[in-house]
């Protein structure tokens, strides 16, 4: 199995990169949200998924593995497959699948092309306990500069708290001089 890529960009499409890995050209393709994510230098590394079938050997591209990961899961689930996860991851980052999934989102699910109400069912049923580590971490939208509120919210999302209530009650807390272990005690209170 090829699990990841590091070479010269080669050429850069919105479906599909060319890395040229020691003379041999990879083609790979990608998500949406990996190409607006890639930058254009070209030394690059992507995380890869091999699939193989019986008429073709497929490389999907990911920026990070957390997407890989998402792409895994989604494609483990009955009625998804590799392209449909492709599609889904584009429209949608792997905290937001995740979430939809946890929250029981079934219209978020289904809002993706080629995916209807029972796979979106099948797809909340069949990863509801399997995506719990994506939640906390894609996007964080509590900036990282404040270190102390971004370690309280993670540790309050593993401890099965909804990650914006969370959020929302660290941004009430007066933060900037507080321990993690205090700006968790104190949203323990209010959530």
């Amino acid at each position: 199995m090829i699990a990841q890529i590091q070479g010269k960009l080669v050429e850069k499409n919105p479906t599909y990169l060319v890395i040229d890995c020691n003379g041999v050209g990879y083609e790979i393709k990608i998500t949406l949200n990996t190409f607006t994510s890639l930058s254009d230098n070209e030394a690059i590394k992507v995380y890869t998924q091999l699939i193989v079938r019986e008429d073709a050997q497929i490389l999907y591209g990911f920026q990070t593995k957390e997407e890989r990961e998402m792409f895994n899961l989604l494609i483990s689930v009955s009625g998804i497959g590799p392209n449909t996860a492709m599609i889904m991851l584009s429209s949608l980052v792997p905290s937001e699948v995740a979430h939809a999934i946890q929250s029981d989102d079934v219209a978020t699910i289904q809002s993706v092309k080629g995916i209807g109400a029972k796979t979106a069912q099948r797809v909340i049923i069949d990863l509801k306990g399997k995506v719990i580590g994506f939640s906390a971490g894609d996007e964080n939208i509590v900036s990282t500069n404040n270190t102390n509120k971004f370690d309280a919210l993670n540790a309050l999302v593993s401890l099965g708290f909804d990650k914006k209530s969370a959020e929302k009650t660290l941004n009430k807390l007066n933060s900037d001089e507080k321990s993690v272990e205090d700006l968790i005690k104190e949203a323990l209170k209010q959530l």
